[in-house]
């Protein structure tokens, strides 16, 4: 008699928890900078999923018969727009006239402070790399969060507000930090042209061996254009993304070898994807830390030292603030 009353009060409980967990709205992000806005903001008051996780490139994703259910649970789907998600976009097209969901680049951004570009695009869609701009997705997000949950809109206003300080700390950090290195190697030699809204907000020339779009691999044409520019600019270092195969960076720094320049692998990018969740460089804020510590190391600069307003985010994650330090120890 004991076992079956503690089974049904058991189960009576795991029902209530499951009732619970069912009244927190759910929010699908399509990617890892516009989900960790998303959970930022929304604290405890929303459950935020991911759909594109590390190393998936948005510019290839397809969604899956599992993806497309997740989506169609959602009661918020937030994505970054501008095309960025390229075969998802049908999808969110026809879901938009059904349910609630967001193209958050495309509300905070004014045009104007878009970099436009002369191909399918019609805009480079990676905002996210000028702080200063992705900064304003924060309350377009907290305000879509606030409507669905009204009685957390108190709660989120206030993580809005702190999420905005250390963003604009973050953006500060950045330009402080690429300012070091010495004019004549300001010069940012990546995969593909994810980088021009950081190269115009942070004062960084940026070229990119492939255009805006990854749809297509880079040709020879492509790898014989950026050899020039790399020798004759005397580039010390060249970058890999994580969501990009890396063969082509590296027949850039076979083929100036072969001309007589040596030219050093830099690191690893985060560009159209964040790390790992469960580390620092899963999040925004590590991203783009994670980039900075990378660029300014290789190509000769020095680290201004992590301002106090993101002490909070830095001891969360366990990185070390002082100038110089790596990304995580």
């Amino acid at each position: 008699m004991r076992a079956r009353i503690c089974g049904a009060l058991l189960a009576a409980a795991l029902g209530a928890g499951a009732a619970l967990a069912a009244e927190v709205p759910q929010v699908v992000a399509t990617t890892g900078m516009v989900g960790d806005v998303a959970r930022t903001v929304a604290g405890e008051c929303a459950a935020v999923e991911v759909l594109m996780g590390p190393g998936v490139d948005p510019h290839l994703f397809k969604a899956s018969a599992g993806d497309v259910r997740t989506l169609h649970r959602a009661d918020l789907i937030l994505y970054s727009g501008h095309s960025l998600e390229g075969q998802l976009g049908e999808v969110l097209e026809k879901l938009g006239r059904q349910k609630r969901t967001l193209a958050v680049a495309e509300a905070a951004v004014p045009v104007a402070d878009l970099i436009t570009v002369q191909d399918a695009y019609g805009v480079d869609p990676h905002v996210w790399m000028d702080v200063g701009l992705w900064q304003r997705t924060v309350g377009v997000v907290g305000g879509a969060l606030a409507e669905l949950v009204p009685d957390c809109a108190a709660a989120i206003a206030q993580r809005e507000e702190v999420y905005e300080a250390e963003l604009a700390a973050l953006h500060a950090w950045i330009g402080a930090s690429i300012a070091t290195i010495p004019e004549p190697q300001r010069i940012l030699v990546t995969a593909h042209d994810a980088f021009n809204y950081f190269g115009r907000a942070y004062g960084i020339e940026v070229a990119g061996i492939q255009g805006i779009s990854t749809e297509s691999e880079a040709g020879i044409a492509d790898i014989r254009a950026m050899v020039e520019v790399v020798v004759a600019r005397r580039v010390p270092a060249v970058f890999i993304e994580s969501t990009i195969n890396p063969r082509t960076v590296q027949a850039v720094i076979d083929a100036a070898a072969a001309r007589g320049h040596e030219v050093r692998l830099g690191g690893e990018l985060y560009a159209d994807a964040m790390g790992a969740q469960t580390t620092a460089d899963g999040t925004y804020i590590g991203m783009l830390v994670a980039n900075t510590r990378a660029i300014v190391a290789a190509l000769g600069g020095r680290l201004a030292p992590l301002p106090e307003a993101l002490r909070p985010w830095a001891e969360r994650w366990n990185v070390v603030l002082a100038a110089d330090a790596p990304t995580q120890p």
